[in-house]
């Protein structure tokens, strides 16, 4: 698969499930960037806090740039497929009873923390 159609799968998952339970770079994005896209550690932080930058992590963000550790057409990509999903996902989720969402957030860490501790 195309490095940067992947991405733009990647952004439309996260963003769904940013639009679902609240989060989104440092617990799903990091980790799918690492081990499917084969990102190094820092540049999947710089990458993903390129993503999240407005207005939070700006300065960070810089400095991963600085030490060339943010992927830039990635960060593109990831944007404009988080911006448009969880706003979809946001509006969608109001479906969903609370511990429903609950017990969703809970298996999407689990699973990530799984892959995490059992990767290479």
């Amino acid at each position: 698969m195309n490095l940067y159609l992947g991405l733009l799968m990647t952004g439309l998952q996260v963003g769904a499930l940013s639009g679902l339970v609240g989060i989104g770079g440092g617990v799903f994005l990091i980790p799918v960037l690492v081990m499917i896209f084969g990102f190094s550690q820092h540049q999947a932080v710089g990458t993903t806090l390129a993503v999240m930058v407005p207005p939070v992590t700006l300065a960070a963000a810089l400095e991963y740039y600085r030490r060339n550790q943010v992927e830039g057409r990635s960060v593109l990509c990831l944007v404009v497929a988080i911006f448009i999903d969880s706003w979809i996902t946001a509006r969608w989720s109001h479906q969903i009873s609370d511990l429903g969402l609950k017990r969703l957030f809970g298996v999407a860490l689990l699973v990530a923390a799984v892959r995490f501790i059992f990767s290479k």
